[in-house]
């Protein structure tokens, strides 16, 4: 991709999760449009790897085919956001260091399935911590300067981006507390567009279906087995599709927004 057809040129993003997977992916793609993108996880060693192959040029682009950009600059964030005090200095840090914050993707989250009735209450805990809680603290700390870079060039606009699931459409059985974390996260995100639309503050969810990813690693053994078997039935996503659909909903033009997008793989039947 040329200079010419960056999109995000002279804009910052944080992406949080950003050390695996789609968070990984989203920096990634973000960083091909030109944008400045600081890297929020709590394994600093796979932040700092990413970091360099961005800046070196090597790593920016999706597996869609956009190609590498140099010059991009990635600044590295080791930090646990299920602590409200870190997740301020992460967005104050990005913004001391770069001036600005455009675009704020949350997406670090944890899946820990199984039935209610004997899940461990510590996972429970580790869900709501993550998926919600963290969610709401990097959204509050990064709000005012979103909305001041919404009237800013070079585009005018700012985006938030949340990353749920299908799990935020339906419920399952043995899904009880990631199902109410995922649907927070859509009922907290429509508030939050019919709040600040009018300011040129998008908010947008995107939804993905069966993604190949490590978030099953965290499952219990016997969680994990059934998920692998119902997994091996179908051609699961991977991360760079869906970080292209973030992508695509942070390149739309000030007049439009993408405020939902639900991505499963071809095969995935519920």
């Amino acid at each position: 991709m040329s200079e010419l057809q960056q999109h995000l040129q002279g804009t910052v993003a944080v992406v949080t999760g950003a050390s695996s997977g789609i968070g990984e992916a989203t920096a990634r793609a973000l960083a091909a449009e030109g944008a400045s993108v600081a890297l929020v996880a709590r394994r600093g060693d796979r932040l700092r790897a990413l970091a360099e192959e961005l800046e070196s040029g090597s790593g920016a682009g999706t597996r869609a085919g956009a190609g590498a950009s140099a010059g991009v600059r990635a600044l590295v964030i080791e930090a646990d956001i299920t602590d409200r005090a870190q997740a301020r200095e992460t967005v104050e840090r990005t913004v001391r260091e770069w001036g600005r914050l455009d675009i704020l993707v949350n997406n670090a989250g944890v899946m820990l399935l199984g039935p209610i009735e004997t899940a461990p209450i510590d996972e429970w805990d580790r869900m709501l911590d993550l998926n919600l809680r963290a969610l709401l603290s990097m959204t509050e700390a990064a709000l005012p300067h979103l909305l001041e870079a919404a009237d800013r060039a070079p585009r005018r606009v700012a985006d938030l981006v949340n990353v749920s699931s299908t799990a935020g459409r339906q419920v399952k059985r043995g899904s009880g507390v990631y199902n109410l974390t995922k649907h927070g996260v859509g009922a907290f995100s429509e508030s939050f567009r019919q709040e600040f639309s009018r300011r040129h503050l998008r908010v947008g969810v995107v939804e993905p279906g069966a993604v190949e990813t490590e978030l099953r690693d965290h499952l219990r053994p016997e969680i994990r087995e059934a998920n692998l078997k119902r997994m091996a039935s179908m051609e699961a996503l991977r991360s760079p599709d869906v970080a292209d659909a973030i992508r695509y909903m942070v390149t739309r033009p000030r007049h439009v927004v993408i405020n939902e997008l639900l991505v499963r793989p071809t095969e995935q039947d519920d």
